[in-house]
This record gives structure tokens, sequence and C-alpha cells, in this order.
């Protein structure tokens, strides 16, 4: 992030031992390190308050693409169920007409079929030589 070298460091201890002073260096740098942890767990804490806000985001995003998945597939079968009612009561309706025209053949007398004795088959006559 900064680019600080080793001679940039120096300068800095040196102006520090100068303006703080021998006697109070140490506990300033011992503060300051403090303060430096401090800062960077605050910031390690934000880039994971970020990752979990991103993650959960993401979660949500599944949730609601597979809760669309489920409620177009209930919609698909839904659909297909009431096609095959629909198919199954045709075949219902379609036997139910079938037996009620049964029953009237066989309730209704035979008109067409005249009284008539049955025959017996011909018997075929061979020519005599």
């Amino acid at each position: 992030m900064f680019d600080i070298g080793f001679s940039e460091i120096v300068v800095i201890a040196v102006v520090a031992l100068i303006v703080i002073g021998p006697e109070r260096l140490p506990k300033v740098a011992r503060t300051l390190g403090h303060l430096w942890g401090r800062a960077q767990r605050y910031v390690n804490g934000v880039k994971a308050d970020i990752s979990r806000d991103m993650a959960l985001e993401e979660l949500r995003q599944m949730q609601q693409k597979v809760q669309q998945e489920a409620t177009a597939a209930q919609q698909a079968f839904t659909q297909t169920a009431q096609q095959v009612s629909q198919h199954v009561q045709q075949l219902n309706d379609a036997v139910a007409q079938s037996a009620q025209d049964a029953a009237k053949e066989i309730q209704a007398p035979a008109r067409s079929v005249p009284n008539k004795p049955p025959q017996a088959p011909e018997q075929q006559k061979f020519p005599i030589d």
C-alpha cells in the first residue's frame, strides 16, 4: 500500500526519537503497536462482515432461484395432472356412453330380423354323367 523503504523508516525513527524523547519513546511505540493491532483487527472484522454479507446475498439469490424452479415444477405438475384428469374423464364418458348404447341395444326388440325359420344348408347336386 505505502512504498516506504528502510531509509525512510530510519528517518522517521530518528525524528520520533528527537521529538518524543528517549524516555517516552518505548511507551509511545508500544501504544502505536496496540493501535496498529486494533486497526488490523477492525479491518479484518469489516472484511469478514462484507464476506458474510456477500455470501448471505448469494444464498438469498440461490434460494429465490430454487423457489422459482420449484414453483415452475409445481405448475407443470398441476397442468399435467389436469390434462390427465381430463383424459380420464373423457374415457369415462366414452365408456359410459358405450355402456348406455349397449344397454339400449339389449332392451330394444330386434326390428330388422324377420321371423323366419332357420334354413338348412343347401346340398349340392352333382350331375349324373
